[in-house]
């Protein structure tokens, strides 16, 4: 594959999915990352990208499709009456992360006092507990993508290595019997890091990620604990997910 045709087709992945790792990318044009890493410095010097610590992001994204504010107007009354329903499942003075997905975040507004502590890579989470004297706020480490409200990157994952938790509140792309996906390797990077430091796993998922499969898995579903969707989730998946033993909670 010729440069010009490798740089066409990173900036053409970073177009849908605005931000990627370095690993990422040479996967996608199946060539070393001391490549990609000649192609990424030539697309900045164009003005296409910017480099980052362990990857790239577009520079002016086409559209708000991963932006969280536009993200969090999608399904926003499920969103409200999951959170609701996952925050009712949290103990008192339980070590909670959030995740940076939309629905989390609606997890977080209602959890006010009950944990003892929250870990996030969650711009907006962590902006909901700033001024919550009752509650301590481990923000991990890592490249901020503002307009995503997230925390991502090498930093991100090894700062998770050393933290631990009772419960995880997680979001994600989409769910089938195969498993949880999402959209990005580098949320998926920082998720895995969450799944293995939380004794207890909770996705909060619209119906709307039921039946769908995002770009990269994620996790089985043997990893999760518990799915809390609405009342509109398909019937029939969730009858065979409990089949596999996870727990459904039917929100609202």
């Amino acid at each position: 594959m010729q440069a010009e045709e490798r740089q066409f087709l990173i900036e053409q992945h970073l177009q849908k999915v605005e931000f990627a790792s370095l690993e990422e990318l040479s996967e996608r044009v199946d060539v070393s990352v001391s490549t990609v890493r000649r192609d990424l410095t030539l697309l900045e010097a164009k003005g296409a990208l910017r480099r980052t610590h362990g990857g790239a992001r577009l520079v002016s994204p086409k559209s708000d499709e991963f932006a969280f504010t536009a993200r969090d107007t999608h399904q926003l009354d499920e969103k409200e009456v999951i959170g609701e329903a996952v925050a009712a499942l949290i103990h008192p003075n339980q070590g909670v992360i959030i995740d940076a997905g939309t629905t989390a975040y609606h997890a977080a507004k209602y959890l006010g006092e009950k944990a003892s502590h929250v870990i996030t890579n969650s711009l907006p989470v962590a902006n909901h507990f700033g001024s919550d004297n009752s509650v301590e706020v481990l923000v991990t480490g890592g490249v901020i993508y503002p307009r995503l409200g997230v925390l991502v990157g090498p930093l991100a994952v090894e700062s998770l290595s050393g933290m631990h938790a009772d419960v995880a509140v997680m979001s994600a792309g989409g769910i089938t019997l195969d498993g949880i996906t999402n959209s990005h390797a580098l949320l998926i990077d920082i998720q895995q890091a969450m799944l293995k430091s939380a004794q207890q796993i909770i996705f909060c998922l619209d119906h709307t990620k039921f039946n769908r499969r995002s770009v990269s898995p994620l996790c089985g579903l043997d990893a999760i604990d518990i799915i809390v969707t609405d009342a509109q989730a398909p019937a029939e998946l969730i009858a065979e997910l409990k089949k596999t033993g996870t727990e459904v909670v039917i929100a609202g």
